[in-house]
């Protein structure tokens, strides 16, 4: 059984946020009103934390892409009282939005805070409804929404392999951040296959996981910027 991990690395990242972009578009992301990003409830399921080290004039900017972490063990789960959050046998963990009544502890139960919550009903720029991605649900007011790794892609990719009686190739199945990211910093495969490109990352010496002290286990590794 395959498990979807992802590997980032920093040496390569600019931190243009491209990424950010390309998951906001294939997922059908909604934009908020000014007022509502002041307040701290901008909608981003790909989201960039950014890091500011030394003094003025001296400062370096360091800038980490997040995506969900898709833990292994992770607490969200255990916490929804309707269960409209739950990890797959592959390791995703996913939301039912028609099952979630948007009481937000899976939100607190999240160490990384990667997931957000829908305020208001979805606001849609001029022309927007001619570039909606119709393999992802647009999500009504009053859900908790997060990155899901575009499992519809998964699907897709599925459906081919079993018309071709075959197993998924490494870099067949790729989320929408991965495929845009122009430094190719983004990697995603099978972690359970020992001949995948993210297994290979993950056991390089500079990967590390976010707060793994915590248990959760997750599964997206970085890879430390090389010492020069």
């Amino acid at each position: 059984m395959a498990k979807w991990a992802m590997a980032i690395d920093l040496d390569r990242c600019t931190g243009c946020a491209a990424c950010m972009a390309a998951c906001k578009m294939e997922n059908n992301v909604p934009i908020v009103e000014p007022e509502e990003a002041r307040q701290g409830r901008v909608m981003h399921w790909m989201d960039m934390m950014t890091e500011y080290d030394g003094d003025y004039p001296n400062i370096e900017v360091k800038r980490m892409p997040k995506p969900c972490f898709h833990c292994d063990n992770p607490p969200c789960t255990r916490v929804c009282p309707v269960g409209a959050t739950y990890r797959n046998e592959e390791g995703i963990v996913a939301q039912v939005y028609q099952r979630c009544i948007g009481c937000r502890y899976c939100m607190v139960a999240c160490p990384f805070t990667a997931k957000v919550f829908n305020w208001h009903d979805p606001i849609w720029i001029e022309g927007a409804s001619t570039c909606f991605n119709p393999d992802v649900s647009r999500r009504m007011v009053g859900v908790v929404e997060k990155c899901s790794f575009c499992s519809h892609r998964l699907m897709k990719v599925k459906e081919m392999a079993d018309e071709e009686d075959r197993p998924i190739n490494d870099g067949e199945y790729i989320p929408a951040c991965a495929e845009i990211c122009p430094a190719d910093a983004i990697y995603f495969g099978n972690i359970e296959d020992k001949g995948s490109k993210v297994y290979k990352m993950s056991r390089d010496y500079r990967a590390s996981r976010v707060m793994e002290d915590l248990g959760v286990e997750p599964k997206v590794y970085y890879l430390a910027k090389r010492t020069r």
